[in-house]
């Protein structure tokens, strides 16, 4: 059986390549404390932290009971 595919639309108010990066473990690997997301991606703390809150400012990535998740209202709405 071939192995299925998953595509996953960054949104386009996402510009640095660190946000992305982030933005797609989320949203492939499902919620996250920072230290995982530091181990999974070899980022700071300071930087996870930077980005972390610059996705929820948008409205892209909330923070529940110190664990990280793509926002609900930004899961199936493509770019923007």
């Amino acid at each position: 059986m071939p192995a299925q595919s998953t595509h996953i639309e960054v949104p386009r108010a996402v510009q640095s390549p660190r946000a992305k990066l982030v933005y797609l473990a989320l949203a492939t690997g499902g919620e996250a404390t920072v230290e995982e997301l530091q181990a999974a991606l070899a980022m700071t703390k300071l930087t996870l932290y930077g980005v972390l809150r610059a996705l929820a400012e948008r409205g892209l990535v909330e923070e529940v009971e110190g664990r990280y998740e793509v926002s609900s209202c930004s899961v199936g709405s493509g770019p923007s």
